[in-house]
C-alpha cells in the first residue's frame, strides 16, 4: 500500500467530534501501515494499528530526536524545534539521565500523598461553582484550575502567576501559530521559569524546582537544563489534564447512561475503569507520536527506511477492534488498561500517575455534588481545538 498518500492529521467528522477522522478510520482498515502527507509536504508513514505502534514505539532503531534529518515535524509541529521541550525529544542515554531527575516526584506511592490536597482542590473548586453565576464555562471555572493548582505546588511555581503560562503555553500547542509566535512564547516561558529557578538557588523550598537546584549544585544539572525541563513540567501538566477534564465532561454528558452509572458507584474500580476508557475513547494527543527511523525496519510486510520520518496515529490505535472489541461506543466497565494514550516504551507519559489520580478525583466528585449537571448550549456550539496539538473544547458552558 505504498503508493496511497493521503493527508494527516485529517478532518473530524462535525457530528462526531469525540472520533478521529474518518480518513483515518478507513486506513487503518485497509493496512496497519501507510504513506501520507504533512501540511509540509513532507511524506511519512502513518501506523494505524496497536500491535504495530507497540511494536514500534518499544524498537530503539526509532529516533524521538526532532532535530534529525527525516523528523516528522510538519508544519504543525514546528514548535518542537523552537520551544523547550527538554527530553522528551531526546533519545537515551541522554534521555534516560535527564528523566530519572524527576521520576521520584511522579510514583504512584507519591503521587497517593497528594490525593487529599487534590481532593480539597476541586471541592473548593466545585464550591465556588455552586455560589457563583449560572451557567458557567467549566473550562475556565474548573478544568483548568485544577491540574494548574496540582501542578503549580508540586513545582513551586505562584498559582498568581497561571495566566501569563496558560496563555503561552495555549501559543506553543496551536497548530496555526506561526514560528515567531511559538519562539516569542517559548522564550518567555523559559525567562519565567529561569527566574523561579533563581529565587529557589537563594531560597530553596520543599518542590520539584528546588530539588532541580540542588542537582545544579551537585553539578548533575546545568541551569538551562533545569529550566527546560520546569517548562515541560508546566506545560504537560496543565494542559493534557485539563483538555482531558472537559472533554470527559463533554463525552459522559452526551452519554447520559455512562455519567448515570459514575455517578450512581463508590467503586474507586469502577472509577478507574472510567479514566481508562476515557483516556482510550478520547486521545487527545491527536498528532500522533513521532520518530525518525536509525535504520531499515521491516514491518508489517513494508519496509521503513532509514532516515524516514514515522507516525503513530495513537488515537486510531485505541480504536483497533482486534483488542478493543466495539471500539466506538464509550464503556466505562470496559477497563483498557493496555491503551496507548500515554504512548509506549520508553517515552512513555512520565506524569501518567499524577493525571489517572487527578482525574479518578474529578470524575468521582463533580458529577455527584453537581447531580443535575448539564450543557448550557447544543454540541453544535461547542468550539473544538481542531487547530491544537492538544484537542478538546475552548469553551465548555454548563448549567444545573
Amino acid at each position: 500500500m505504498t503508493g496511497i498518500v493521503e493527508t494527516f492529521p485529517g478532518v473530524r467528522a462535525e457530528k462526531c467530534p469525540f472520533d478521529p477522522p474518518p480518513a483515518i478510520h478507513s486506513l487503518q482498515e485497509e493496512t496497519p501501515l501507510t504513506r501520507v502527507r504533512l501540511g509540509n509536504g513532507a511524506e511519512v508513514w502513518l501506523v494505524t494499528r496497536y500491535a504495530e505502534q507497540k511494536a514500534l514505539l518499544a524498537d530503539p532503531r526509532l529516533s524521538a530526536d526532532a532535530t534529525r534529518p527525516g523528523y516528522p515535524l510538519g508544519i504543525d509541529a514546528a514548535a518542537a524545534g523552537e520551544a523547550p521541550v527538554s527530553f522528551i525529544l531526546m533519545d537515551d542515554p541522554e534521555h534516560a539521565r535527564l528523566r530519572r531527575m524527576v521520576t521520584s516526584s511522579f510514583t504512584i506511592k507519591r503521587v497517593e500523598t497528594m490525593r487529599p490536597g487534590v481532593q480539597k482542590i476541586v471541592d473548593e473548586l466545585i464550591d465556588g461553582m455552586l455560589d457563583g453565576p449560572n451557567p458557567v464555562d467549566l473550562v475556565q471555572a474548573f478544568a483548568l484550575p485544577v491540574p494548574s493548582l496540582v501542578i503549580c505546588q508540586l513545582l513551586g511555581v505562584p498559582y498568581d502567576d497561571h495566566e501569563s503560562f496558560q496563555e503561552n503555553s495555549a501559543t506553543l500547542i496551536n497548530r496555526d501559530a506561526t514560528g515567531e509566535q511559538r519562539r516569542a512564547a517559548g522564550g518567555r516561558l523559559f525567562q519565567y521559569l529561569d527566574g523561579l529557578i533563581g529565587q529557589k538557588i537563594e531560597n530553596p523550598g520543599d518542590d520539584m524546582l528546588s530539588a532541580l537546584v540542588e542537582r545544579i549544585s551537585k553539578g548533575e544539572l546545568t541551569r538551562p537544563e533545569a529550566v527546560q525541563m520546569g517548562v515541560l513540567m508546566l506545560l504537560a501538566g496543565h494542559e493534557t489534564t485539563s483538555n482531558m477534564i472537559a472533554l470527559g465532561t463533554l463525552a459522559l454528558l452526551e452519554h447520559p447512561d455512562q455519567l448515570a452509572m459514575l455517578r450512581a458507584t463508590d467503586d474507586p474500580v469502577l472509577v478507574s475503569s472510567a479514566v481508562e476508557e476515557l483516556l482510550r475513547y478520547l486521545h487527545i494527543t491527536h498528532n500522533g507520536r513521532r520518530r525518525v527511523a536509525l535504520e531499515d525496519i521491516d514491518i508489517a510486510g513494508e519496509t521503513i527506511r532509514a532516515g524516514e520520518g514515522v507516525i503513530m496515529a495513537n488515537d486510531i490505535g485505541n480504536r483497533d477492534p482486534s483488542v478493543f472489541p466495539d471500539p466506538d461506543r464509550l464503556d466505562i466497565h470496559r477497563n483498557p488498561r493496555q491503551h496507548v494514550a500515554f504512548g509506549f516504551g520508553v517515552h512513555q507519559c512520565l506524569g501518567q500517575s499524577l493525571a489517572r489520580m487527578e482525574l479518578q478525583v474529578v470524575y468521582s466528585t463533580l458529577y455527584k455534588r453537581i447531580p443535575t449537571l448539564r450543557l448550557a448550549t447544543t454540541l453544535d456550539q461547542i468550539p473544538f481545538k481542531h487547530d491544537g496539538s492538544v484537542y478538546g473544547v475552548y469553551e465548555l458552558p454548563v448549567t444545573w
